[in-house]
């Protein structure tokens, strides 16, 4: 592999349309957005495939990506704003929120780097490097205050193209960070096709923040100083690996899952969630009572009565999670594991996120990566249900989605769709180095892994 660094060749940055009535507006935060302070920016990305022989190509690229962002941005206006804090003494109060008017917009780099798709993806591990394809590496959401909360950082391969976003986590969750992503490439494809400043979407996004009924629309923190829950976390020395499932192992998982606990409502995500967190339990070679959970982080949208659209802009999400002692959770098999995971999921109704919001306002906790994710857990983020590979750029289908280091530890997985869908998944393991290689040494998890077929 080639030992070199992503050298920035320029920056700009990009605002909506002045005269956007709405791009003038306050948007005030809610608890699901608040909660998020303390934790890194998303972070996730797509590998292409550069087109051969076409003159003007990167030039002719970075000028489309950059218009069509603008464009993107008069839909998705808040992500060219700042954070903003608001503190009074009488009486007192503590409010953050975004001005979507005041600020410089969103950043966009253009990088290159001296390296091929095979360089990024061969590797049995995630290479280092992949972090250096990100903007706003290790910022935490806070930082919007000052730096910007969307940064597009474009970096130009060998062979290839790597369009990586970096995204405030107080703005968005990762449905609202693909429904951007997707109707900024539904954007590209369309230039030229309508006028330079009206380009229609599919999923036009909502602005308006949910609040519970009589709490107004205002958190008013028990703050006086943002370093009162605000710190910042590094995570110690990981092994990152992508693991690949392929629908018809997933779908033995689910069937395994089901028949051994008797069911037949366990769901694809929740059999494969409890194979890999009984998997790296025993990777781990952890204390027969020592607590386990598998955290996963769950999408309130369509859990709420009313629903909330999948438009909602915004977070609407929680962390569910079902524990165990690590001596139970390696006795039992994968049915009585993935049936906890099932009723974690299933238990979490309207009537639980309205708790979890109202237990929340009565005493405001800001998620730290350090404390509230513990070392002996797994903690699955992300979802396969996101459109991931139909994003496109003029370049075709990408052939890989990546992430930074952002809001990884030890224990943590990442779902991506699998290159060739029907149902298939990525997952982005991050362990020490000798939890891995006993993962990689277990025979019960990797008889479920399956060799993808190499794309570049």
């Amino acid at each position: 592999m080639c030992s070199t660094a992503v050298l920035r060749i320029s920056e700009c940055f990009i605002k909506p349309l002045a005269s956007t009535a709405e791009s003038n507006h306050i948007c005030n935060l809610t608890s699901w957005d608040i909660a998020m302070l303390s934790m890194q920016y998303i972070q996730k990305g797509l590998l292409f495939n550069k087109p051969h022989n076409q003159q003007d190509f990167i030039e002719n690229l970075l000028d489309k990506l950059k218009h069509s962002l603008y464009l993107a941005l008069n839909h998705f206006y808040p992500l060219a704003g700042r954070l903003v804090t608001q503190k009074t003494q009488d009486p007192p109060s503590y409010v953050v929120f975004v001005d979507c008017s005041n600020s410089s917009g969103a950043r966009f780099i253009y990088a290159t780097l001296d390296m091929t798709i095979s360089d990024i993806l061969s590797p049995v591990y995630v290479p280092p490097i992949v972090q250096s394809l990100f903007d706003l590496d290790r910022a935490i959401n806070h930082d919007g205050h000052t730096m910007p909360l969307l940064a597009v950082q474009v970096t130009e391969l060998i062979d290839g193209v790597f369009v990586g976003c970096s995204m405030n986590h107080t703005i968005a969750d990762g449905t609202s960070f693909w429904n951007f992503f997707n109707a900024w490439s539904e954007i590209f494809q369309a230039q030229g096709q309508h006028g330079d400043i009206d380009v229609p979407i599919s999923r036009q996004p909502i602005h308006n923040r949910w609040f519970p009924e009589g709490c107004g629309q205002l958190v008013n923190l028990p703050f006086k100083h943002h370093d009162e829950f605000i710190i910042r976390f590094e995570a110690p020395k990981l092994r990152e690996r992508i693991f690949h499932f392929s629908s018809e192992s997933i779908a033995i998982l689910k069937a395994k899952a089901n028949s051994e606990s008797n069911s037949t409502e366990i769901s694809s995500f929740q059999s494969l969630s409890a194979h890999v967190w009984r998997s790296i339990t025993r990777a781990r070679c952890l204390p027969y009572n020592q607590r386990t959970s598998c955290n996963l982080a769950i999408n309130n949208r369509s859990r709420m009565e009313p629903p909330l659209p999948d438009e909602y802009f915004g977070n609407s999400i929680n962390v569910v999670n079902e524990g165990t002692t690590a001596g139970e959770l390696i006795e039992h098999d994968l049915g009585w594991a993935a049936w906890k995971v099932h009723l974690a999921v299933a238990n979490h109704n309207d009537k639980m996120v309205r708790h979890k919001v109202k237990e929340w306002l009565q005493s405001p906790l800001v998620y730290q990566l350090g404390l509230h994710f513990d070392p002996f857990s797994v903690t699955m983020s992300s979802s396969p249900r996101f459109n991931m590979y139909g994003n496109e750029f003029g370049m075709g289908k990408a052939v890989a989605v990546l992430s930074g280091c952002a809001n990884k530890f030890d224990g943590s997985v990442t779902a991506y769709q699998g290159y060739e869908g029907g149902g298939s998944i990525d997952l982005e393991v991050s362990l020490s180095s000798d939890a891995m290689r006993a993962l990689e040494l277990d025979k019960e998890f990797m008889k479920a892994v399956s060799v993808p077929n190499p794309v570049y």
